[in-house]
């Protein structure tokens, strides 16, 4: 009996990420998928702590001493992490867990010395190796490998520091064709402008959300301002193996990017680079900088966004948060409703447009991949 209720969960969690690799014939996700808490809770180990996240801007450890301890994903991982940069210059991502009682050791950011666990004195030096602690001189076999804070993995790109718990796929592989299609921009100049960024907390699953981000279908229908902006006839799609790209082109009178000669891209208007980075990380790239969007899950039906923004040192042009903030009420209001929808009994699976939604289906296929 238990084998076949073991069968049966197998099945019964396999079955709906079967997505064609041929559009043509693929069908979407079904709504159980956004409904049912035993997928959101699959994806914990499957997926996110094999996914790479946004922790901090290396700004904010910007000298030797500095630390910031941060949640990753809160509620979902809820794993206690440090970004440390020792003496020499070097930044770690380490645990922030006492490897003595697994008392949280850093409270709050600042510049230390050392990390000191306040419970029992156990201290480490800032690359997280063991130091020193009362009251073991009799312990035998101490300190060993376990007694040292556990390094996380940790890449900066763009002045982010992005880390992963388990990363299945390394972070250069996933970026490359971002970093190639945007070399000649002056990326390094990036600066964040707190003014222009701000979270929203949405009442839906976090991959409607990306669904809704992965396709410009719904522009002429949802974003009537946008719309205007752009030249719709002329949106592209491209797909790469960890990352997607959207090309915008701007209509006539808007502000664009004017790639060089011999890009990709020249000789179009290109008023937005919008990348999407698997599963849950948005690069917009604007004249004026990046709009840097952290799609955050909380519950199967809760989702925090969080809109960072970031400027080109010599850009010359404001960011357009009025436009992006309208922009994104607009997506909320049809995300929420299709999370009401998703609930009907009614609905099962979709089919992908073509032409219009290559992107979507490249999402689902990943999550096939990494859940099944």
């Amino acid at each position: 009996m238990l084998r076949i209720l073991k069968l049966f969960f197998f099945d019964f969690m396999k079955e709906p990420f079967q997505i064609s690799d041929d559009i043509r014939k693929a069908h979407t996700l079904p709504g159980a998928f956004y409904r049912e808490s035993a997928w959101f809770d699959r994806a914990k180990e499957r997926l996110w702590a094999a996914s790479w996240h946004y922790a901090a801007d290396a700004a904010e450890v910007d000298a030797p001493g500095k630390v910031v301890p941060f949640v990753l994903l809160p509620g979902v991982l809820d794993e206690p992490l440090l970004l440390a940069r020792d003496r020499h210059g070097t930044v770690r991502c380490l645990s922030n867990v006492c490897t003595h009682r697994a008392k949280v050791i850093v409270e709050a950011a600042g510049s230390y010395r050392q990390l000191t666990c306040s419970y029992h004195g156990r201290c480490f030096d800032l690359d997280g190796r063991f130091r020193r602690m009362p009251g073991f001189q009799e312990v035998e076999d101490f300190p060993g490998e376990r007694d040292h804070l556990a390094q996380i993995s940790m890449e900066e790109w763009l002045g982010l520091c992005l880390v992963s718990l388990q990363p299945t796929v390394g972070l250069e592989e996933m970026v490359r064709p971002m970093r190639e299609r945007l070399s000649w921009l002056p990326l390094n100049t990036l600066t964040y402008d707190p003014e222009n960024s701000r979270d929203y907390f949405v009442q839906a699953h976090w991959a409607l959300y990306c669904d809704n981000y992965l396709e410009g279908f719904h522009i002429p229908f949802v974003h009537p301002v946008l719309n205007q902006a752009l030249d719709f006839s002329r949106y592209a799609y491209e797909l790469f193996p960890y990352c997607n790209l959207q090309l915008g082109i701007a209509d006539e009178g808007q502000p664009c990017f004017d790639p060089p000669a011999g890009h990709p891209d020249a000789g179009k208007r290109v008023f937005a680079y919008y990348f999407w980075l698997f599963p849950n990380l948005m690069f917009n790239f604007y004249p004026w900088g990046l709009s840097l969007n952290v799609v955050e899950p909380l519950a199967p039906d809760r989702t925090l966004v969080r809109f960072r923004t970031y400027r080109f040192a010599d850009a010359g042009l404001q960011p357009a948060e009025a436009q992006l903030h309208q922009t994104e009420l607009e997506d909320e209001a049809v995300v929420e409703s299709v999370q009401k929808g998703i609930r009907s009994r009614h609905y099962d699976r979709g089919r992908f447009s073509v032409s219009m939604e290559p992107c979507v289906h490249h999402f689902h296929r990943l999550l096939a991949q990494f859940l099944c």
